[in-house]
């Protein structure tokens, strides 16, 4: 018999049972078929397969997913990275800061103003330059002086008013308290010239001169030695100043000719240590110094030192390494002090020196000293205590 197409002959009826392999009168039973397995959930298919992620259009799900892991691990790489270069920046910085007991506690100091006040001063000590140095820089030995002076004290404050950077003559006449030296001698109130507080009794003793005589609360100290100086102009790849005349000074070692020019760091020194030929010697001398830190806070604000560490680390170790900070001032402090002075670079702020009665004032046994206007001194310390504006006309300034 002939199957007929598409028919399994297991199927078919008794009577229609091929003779040759039919059972004849019992119909099979038919088989159900076996389940299709249960997707394993720890083997993952492919896409749109069991176990699988779902099926996309050109199979771009685990490739952006890939790249998104990739993308997320070098953002977070990176992160890491300057988080690390950032605490060993600040690690490597802190460790460069010289600190000194500057800040003494005593009775009757003045209570602290509005504001942060600043004192700064310039220290020539020469114990640390070598026999080149002395004679490269015209320093004159450390055994043609006794003991550190400072030819440089300024006040810098800041707040919701400022920045103001007011220098204080060296030779101003005030009345330096009573202290005891390094030896344990002690030594009675006396009237001097305010540059020896700092060569007889040291930061301490000078901080405590500029308190007592000005009646304003310093908060912070800053010193900085000839070598900080030089160092940081070099860094910053040397300051422009524009010179109204020549300075040529032959005890300083300057010889600047008038006009726009770049100063390097011996330049720098020689430039703002000069006095002997200007016109209002030691008056000019501080004009010339505002002049100069206004030159170097602009020359250090430049995107190219900011942002490049072959000149950014050379500055900030420059500048470090060449000062002394009071004890309670660190890294912070120096940061929120650079972030507030930045206005005097672009001429803002207010800077001069303290109102002065006589450039000349005699004194027995001191020679030519200066005296200053007490009312008017009062009325700038006044407003910086305050944390107001200096009212104009108040400043000597030399043009």
């Amino acid at each position: 018999m002939v199957c007929v197409s598409g028919l399994d002959p297991h199927e078919m009826l008794p009577e229609q049972s091929s003779t040759y392999g039919g059972v004849s009168g019992k119909r099979p039973k038919r088989r159900k078929p076996a389940p299709d397995p249960l997707p394993d959930p720890y083997d993952g298919g492919g896409p749109g397969e069991p176990g699988g992620p779902p099926r996309t259009e050109g199979g771009e799900g685990p490739k952006r997913r890939r790249w998104g892991r990739i993308i997320g691990f070098t953002v977070l790489a990176l992160v890491l990275i300057v988080i690390g270069g950032s605490i060993s920046t600040w690690v490597w910085a802190s460790g460069k800061i010289t600190h000194v007991g500057a800040l003494p506690a005593y009775a009757g100091q003045p209570a602290a103003g509005a504001g942060t006040t600043w004192l700064l001063a310039g220290s020539d000590g020469r114990d640390t330059l070598t026999p080149e140095q002395v004679k490269q820089y015209h320093t004159g030995s450390a055994g043609s002086i006794i003991g550190s002076r400072t030819d440089t004290i300024m006040l810098l404050h800041y707040g919701a008013s400022g920045p103001d950077l007011i220098s204080i003559p060296r030779d101003s006449y005030v009345e330096v308290p009573a202290y005891t030296d390094a030896k344990g001698a002690s030594h009675s109130a006396s009237h001097e010239k305010i540059n020896a507080a700092y060569q007889e009794g040291g930061p301490q003793l000078l901080v405590r001169t500029v308190e007592q005589n000005f009646d304003i609360r310093v908060d912070h100290y800053l010193e900085i030695g000839f070598l900080g100086i030089v160092n940081m102009v070099d860094a910053v790849g040397g300051v422009h100043m524009c010179l109204s005349s020549a300075v040529h000074d032959h005890y300083s070692g300057a010889n600047l000719g008038a006009g726009c020019q770049t100063l390097n760091g011996a330049q720098a020194l020689a430039y703002v240590r000069s006095r002997y030929s200007l016109p209002n010697s030691d008056v000019s001398r501080m004009s010339d110094q505002q002049a100069f830190i206004r030159a170097l806070l602009k020359a250090a604000d430049r995107p190219s030192v900011l942002f490049n560490p072959f000149s950014f680390y050379p500055f900030v170790g420059g500048v470090l390494t060449s000062v002394a900070a009071d004890d309670g001032t660190g890294l912070t402090n120096l940061i929120g002090m650079a972030r507030s002075v930045r206005a005097l670079s672009s001429g803002g702020g207010t800077s001069g020196t303290l109102p002065i009665a006589d450039e000349s004032y005699s004194v027995s046994g001191l020679g030519d000293t200066v005296l200053l206007d007490k009312t008017k001194t009062a009325e700038v310390i006044g407003a910086m205590r305050a944390d107001k504006p200096i009212p104009s006309g108040l400043l000597n300034t030399v043009s």
